[in-house]
């Protein structure tokens, strides 16, 4: 298929590259393309980061005069040669052998945070998956993205003169934004057809470029359509239930849909949050539609090649319907399944006769997956018991959900000053191969190199955070005395507190301002002043976060406190690149275990920022004395207020007494070693280990490879292997209720064990069942042991009973090892795809 722009501008000769290099999005994790853009129209730049927009709003006299320009030509034509280069060069896939290689794989995500030009993001689910798309381009993975591109996105912020949160939404005008109309063969502008109630919507289709990998994106603006639809995706996590319900159904069904409308047929899908969770359903329909497959069978062969990530803590967390509206929505669409409607509902419920119980989009995604994750050890830990319900008789190390821990783009989030100091220690191209040499090769860096990038990021922060306080308090009608006296607001060479995030009450992002006074007299310590930038959005409709704002705009306003403590409104991607290129030091402060992982924290490290979190997320893993500073003591409290106040007095002792002393204490050189110390560990350590390089090598290693291999080896020989998965699964369940364990025997002589047992598995096969003793694991954290025992000698005179046995070295009791029979298929994933077990009694 041709793309062709949306209504496209002519360019003089020789600045055509420019279209190429503003739609590629790439440019957003380069700061020498930004200075390139800075050159085309400084003040269009920093107004808005939108390349589209300034090659589309500066006058052709302006555009002419680029081209005559010798100096910008070449700067031009060096972007263009390092976008050549980056998109030609040999990537990290296709070093990687084997032919499990993924063919094709489809993330679909409810935000993606790439580019404040492009505003469909809110917060860290939309970060993450912007910077999985950036590296899955890096690495060379054969990656879509899959989204929605909302006509208003989320809200930006402003604060009125009280310190009040006001909530704007302007228009995200496609003409002005870095997309493209997906277009057919003949030229026609792509269209989705999706039916609703009563009525056929039609979405339009259009798509960003990022590096290597395309994001296809959807909306109901369509002329086609009555008013309220073209509204469905007016606003990122707007209007009630109904409106996110619409959305959902156009993300997963209409997204699938235009996959297949494309002709690409992804092998894997990643369910990036449960927001997505009908693309399968949607998968298994179009199989069903393909190869003549029953419901049952498709989602079997389907289910194989689809991945669950979640990143909820809580189960309030999980998006759930009523039933009535899913009947309203989805009822002719489970006729076309072959299901009857209350089918449908059971695949999103945990117990499927609850006619009253929601239609839970997270446990329709798990119930259609091949695998599930959490996205921090701990979050994984979380997730395993938030998903227990669904598997009573298993112990809860062997619920299926794993983990792998986020990751940050590097580029995307590091300095100018700090890519140059990585290039000359690691070498260019450091954070596209395997990170093998990457701490080994940083640590010969000489502190005085550390500390001067530190003190230059501080300057221009402090620099950055003048001008833009300047400009919000002129908004509100700031005296002209006023505003020349934001250029006295912080000092560059005072230690830099950084707090940014969602205002919301499990975040406590007023933990640090638990005691006014004394925060006040830390800030304005004659001998060691500190200071705090903070930023951050309350949800319109959340009443508490904005509350919690208001406290802190009320403490900003103290006279005494004013130089030295600033809110910077609007907090987006280019605020958040900012700060964390910035500041010496993160402080997180969430209630355990509610951060499922957190990335904000990780976006520092790369500056030499440093940490002080909570031990919840990434940070539970990451901490250790040497690299940052933790709070709590890795149990979990709940909304206990007495916690709340022993944790603030932890985080008042801390910056008091440890962070405040590392930070001013210097040697004769006027170095802080004592600081520099966990600075260096940090970014050492931690820097490659949280970076998205490393996640999406995992993902890829873990989950995409196996996904692939599983799909395809379903579809092998016209689906007969799926379709005999099937009837064994089915033989199974009808015969489990005849598994018995009978006689069991166990000696053990301090050493060894040996355990004998006769068990009866009805009319199963011996090879489609495993006999094993089970054990949780000695050290919290480890894997469980399963030891599978030995089929003897059929027991005389009985159906389907055997002898088992089994003798190991274990020094631990006998009564730890209980007796269990699984089933067991070389193809089929217990217990994600079948939860039978039989328990000794």
């Amino acid at each position: 298929m041709t793309m062709q722009r949306f209504l496209p501008r002519e360019l003089p000769p020789g600045l055509e590259q420019l279209t190429e290099l503003a739609f590629d999005l790439r440019w957003s994790a380069s700061d020498s393309a930004a200075e390139l853009w800075r050159a085309v129209d400084a003040e269009l730049w920093e107004a808005t980061r939108n390349p589209v927009l300034i090659i589309e709003s500066i006058s052709h006299a302006r555009l002419q005069a680029l081209a005559d320009d010798d100096n910008f030509m070449q700067a031009l034509n060096a972007q263009v040669l390092a976008r050549q280069h980056y998109l030609e060069a040999p990537t990290w896939m296709e070093s990687t052998p084997g032919r499990d290689r993924p063919g094709c794989i489809a993330y679909f995500s409810m935000e993606f945070g790439l580019s404040e030009s492009l505003p469909i993001y809110s917060g860290g689910l939309g970060m993450l998956a912007g910077d999985h798309l950036k590296t899955a381009s890096d690495l060379g993975l054969p990656l879509v993205g899959v989204g929605l591109l909302y006509q208003q996105g989320y809200f930006r912020q402003s604060l009125d003169a009280a310190g009040g949160q006001l909530a704007f939404y302007p228009f995200n005008d496609p003409l002005w934004l870095p997309v493209m109309p997906v277009r057919g063969a003949a030229g026609e502008w792509l269209d989705v057809e999706l039916q609703l109630p009563g009525r056929m919507v039609y979405l339009r289709a259009w798509q960003a470029r990022i590096g290597r990998v395309t994001l296809y994106l959807l909306d109901s603006n369509h002329q086609r359509n009555d008013p309220r639809d073209r509204s469905i995706t007016a606003e990122l996590y707007g209007g009630g239930p109904e409106q996110r319900l619409e959305q959902e159904i156009v993300l997963g069904i209409g997204g699938w849909r235009l996959l297949g409308m494309l002709g690409l047929n992804c092998e894997v899908l990643h369910l990036n949050e449960g927001h997505a969770a009908f693309t399968v359903l949607e998968r298994a329909r179009a199989a069903m539609a393909a190869n003549g497959l029953d419901f049952a069978t498709a989602l079997r062969l389907t289910r194989a090649g689809n991945l669950f990530t979640t990143h909820t803590p809580v189960p309030a967390g999980f998006d759930r319907f009523a039933p009535r509206l899913i009947e309203q929505y989805l009822g002719d669409y489970a006729i076309a399944l072959g299901l009857e409607p209350g089918e449908l509902l059971a695949l999103g419920r945990g117990n499927p006769a609850g006619s009253s119980e929601p239609f839970n989009m997270a446990l329709l995604a798990l119930q259609g997956a091949g695998a599930v994750n959490g996205v921090s050890r701990l979050h994984g830990e979380v997730s395993r018991r938030l998903f227990a319900p669904l598997f009573p008789r298993l112990p809860l190390a062997e619920v299926p959900v794993g983990h792998i821990t986020n990751g940050v783009h590097v580029p995307s989030w590091e300095s100018r000053a700090a890519d140059d100091l990585w290039s000359h220690a690691c070498g260019e191209s450091r954070w596209r191969g395997d990170l093998a040499t990457l701490e080994a090769d940083f640590r010969a860096l000489p502190d005085a190199a550390l500390w001067s990038l530190r003190c230059a990021a501080r300057r221009r922060l402090v620099d950055w955070v003048r001008t833009r306080h300047a400009r919000q308090i002129a908004g509100r009608g700031a005296s002209a005395e006023g505003i020349a006296g934001q250029a006295h607001i912080l000092d560059p060479d005072t230690l830099t507190l950084g707090f940014a995030r969602r205002f919301a009450t499990y975040k406590r992002p007023n933990l640090l301002l638990s005691d006014p006074d004394r925060l006040q007299r830390l800030l304005t310590d004659p001998k060691r002043p500190v200071q705090l930038v903070i930023a951050g959005k309350a949800h319109p409709n959340d009443a508490d976060g904005q509350r919690l704002l208001c406290a802190w705009s009320e403490f900003l306003r103290r006279r005494a406190v004013r130089l030295h403590a600033v809110f910077v409104e609007d907090y987006d991607i280019d605020v958040a690149r900012q700060l964390v290129m910035g500041v010496d030091l993160w402080i997180n402060t969430p209630r355990r275990p509610w951060e499922a992982s957190g990335t904000s924290g990780m976006k520092v490290l790369v500056n030499g920022g440093l940490n002080l979190s909570e031990l919840d997320g990434w940070w539970a893993e990451a901490f250790q004395p040497e690299v940052g500073w933790a709070l709590g003591d890795g149990a979990e409290h709940g909304e206990d207020p007495a916690w709340d106040r022993h944790e603030a007095e932890a985080l008042y002792a801390q910056l008091e007494q440890d962070i405040v002393a590392a930070f001013y204490e210097r040697d004769a050189q006027g170095l802080p070693q004592a600081w520099l110390a966990r600075m260096r560990e940090s970014m050492a350590r931690l820097t490659g280990l949280y970076s998205a390089n490393r996640m999406v090598r995992e993902y890829t290693e873990t989950y995409y490879r196996p996904a692939a291999a599983a799909w395809r080896a379903r579809c092998h020989a016209d689906f007969s292997e799926v379709r005999e998965i099937e009837r064994w699964l089915e033989h199974t369940r009808r015969h489990w209720n005849g598994v018995r364990i009978a006689a069991v025997s166990r000696e053990h002589d301090g050493e060894h064990l040996r355990v004998d047992a006769q068990v009866f598995i009805d009319e199963l096969q011996p090879g489609h069942v495993r006999v094993e003793l089970y054990a949780d694991a000695e050290v919290p954290g480890a894997n469980p042991e399963r030891i599978a025992l030995q089929r003897g000698e059929p027991l005389a005179g009985s159906r389907g009973g055997y002898c088992y046995h089994a003798e190991f070295p274990t020094r631990r009791p006998a009564e730890h090892y209980s007796l269990r029979v699984i089933p067991a298929h070389p193809q089929v994933r217990w217990p994600l795809e079948t939860r039978l077990v039989c328990w000794e009694r």
